[in-house]
């Protein structure tokens, strides 16, 4: 009987972890005409569980497209056009376009020494590690590769430093990657320009400058855990991997210890939006923390990319009110999607982050702003504005990265000269 009991819990054990199909799903684009329908929608994002209706983007107000997957079969969608909303199909199987992702545009492979994967498609976290590992190697003279920390189940967080040594004394600029699980693209992106600065040092002068000009402190993937889950076991997680419950998780950009866990975070564990038992309980988020904190006021400058919606925002995200130095991050924020549109027409909104999407409490850029007093702290949402949302089709990884090295070329010239 005993082994029978084991074999019962090794069975369920394994069910867990087996790989999440998304067949049959659908993501349609619903619109609230009215401030009921918008309200009846909040309330939902609020309470409903991730398995039974997924907010792609929340909503964030009258005839804006909120973007929702629904399993087979779900009764939320006849809801929706019975009180009068708007909708859209946009996936009719969201499995197919999790299948289709990793097609891999060849063409788009770049050249150089650091180009010894493939920078134009999506990589799973070892893959990830050994492109470090590589570069860092390659490139030792300017790079190092830096270990911040653990992850809940013991993953090495892993962040590149580099430093010419040009300029003694100089700003750090911080940008990181996939803190939410299941956007690949961010760290996609973020590995590209990483890539590009380092091969194109001392060949092309713009880069070359910018390289000189700041310490780099580049973290591919934050969330270790969770991006590893989304490779092995469910391609649309976001959160962490702690245990809370019954539930699995906690949103590391709502776990930061600047106004936590007010509007725009939930308290409940199986939510995706969960702030966690406490601020900075993510030893992930607690990491990134103590290394920024660490540097002791020297960094000028930090980003954390996300996806998806093409917006480039500055703090607040816990409220409405802009900051006092709102008028200088909106004005980098501004050259960047300037920059930002030359190569492909890629059009980015740019405001604070609680007005142009939604109000979130205990996210990165707020703390950095508010507690570390990183003037330009920003949070940028990459590609696209939703025909893909988080499967954005590896062909799109070369053009996300290409424009958003120019966006970050304007902004560190902004940021350098104020």
């Amino acid at each position: 009987m005993r082994l029978i009991i084991i074999y019962m819990c090794l069975a369920v054990w394994a069910l867990a972890d087996a790989k999440i199909s998304y067949h049959g799903f659908q993501m349609y684009d619903v619109v609230p005409k009215t401030s009921l329908q918008l309200r009846i929608l909040q309330e939902m994002y609020k309470e409903s569980k991730h398995d039974e209706i997924d907010f792609w983007v929340p909503p964030r107000g009258i005839n804006i497209p909120v973007h929702i997957s629904l399993p087979p079969k779900s009764k939320f969608i006849g809801t929706f056009r019975l009180v009068g909303m708007e909708t859209r199909l946009v996936m009719d199987n969201v499995q197919h376009y999790i299948d289709q992702q990793n097609q891999v545009d060849l063409k788009f492979s770049p050249k150089g020494k650091a180009a010894l994967f493939n920078y134009g498609e999506y990589h799973n976290l070892a893959d990830i590690n050994d492109w470090i590992t590589n570069v860092t190697t390659v490139y030792a003279n300017i790079t190092k590769a830096i270990e911040i920390g653990k992850s809940f189940e013991g993953r090495t967080i892993r962040l590149i430093k580099i430093d010419t040594g040009k300029v003694k004394q100089k700003d750090g600029f911080f940008m990181e990657g996939g803190i939410h699980a299941r956007e690949w693209i961010s760290p996609a992106t973020v590995i590209y320009m990483t890539g590009q600065m380092l091969d194109r040092y001392g060949i092309d002068a713009k880069i070359t400058d910018i390289v000189d000009s700041y310490t780099w402190y580049i973290l591919p993937v934050f969330n270790v855990d969770g991006y590893e889950y989304t490779w092995t076991t469910n391609r649309n997680w976001r959160k962490t991997r702690s245990k809370h419950g019954a539930c699995f998780g906690v949103d590391p950009n709502r776990n930061w210890d600047y106004e936590w866990c007010k509007e725009g975070a939930s308290k409940e564990p199986c939510s995706d939006t969960y702030c966690g038992p406490s601020a900075f309980s993510e030893v992930e988020v607690k990491a990134v923390a103590d290394f920024i904190t660490a540097q002791k006021g020297t960094i000028k400058a930090f980003i954390d990319f996300h996806s998806f919606s093409q917006l480039w925002m500055t703090p607040w995200g816990w409220t409405k009110k802009l900051p006092t130095d709102y008028e200088d991050q909106n004005a980098g924020a501004k050259a960047a999607c300037d920059a930002l549109q030359v190569d492909y027409g890629t059009k980015y909104e740019h405001g604070s982050i609680a007005n142009i999407i939604y109000v979130a409490s205990g996210s990165s850029a707020d703390w950095t702003y508010g507690a570390e007093k990183v003037k330009y702290s920003y949070g940028v949402e990459l590609r696209d504005k939703g025909q893909y949302g988080f499967l954005l089709p590896a062909k799109e990884i070369i053009p996300s990265g290409k424009e958003t090295l120019e966006a970050l070329k304007a902004l560190c010239t902004y940021v350098y000269h104020h």
